[in-house]
């Protein structure tokens, strides 16, 4: 979107994107917490990816 900004963008396309970058950003945050809630207990186990799925659900 940066590079977009100076051919023009509607106003609207400027605000949605920023938007969502903050919502993605919050999200990203709350599941890292998360899995590092459950991940810090399980100190010397590798992590698959079904564990993670199991700790995000839990």
């Amino acid at each position: 979107m940066i590079a977009r900004i100076p051919f023009g963008v509607p106003a609207w396309q400027i605000a949605l994107s920023i938007a969502l970058l903050l919502g993605t950003t919050i999200f990203m945050i709350f599941l890292a917490g998360k899995i590092y809630r459950v991940g810090i207990l399980m100190y010397g186990n590798k992590a698959t990816l079904k564990e993670l799925w199991k700790w995000i659900k839990g």
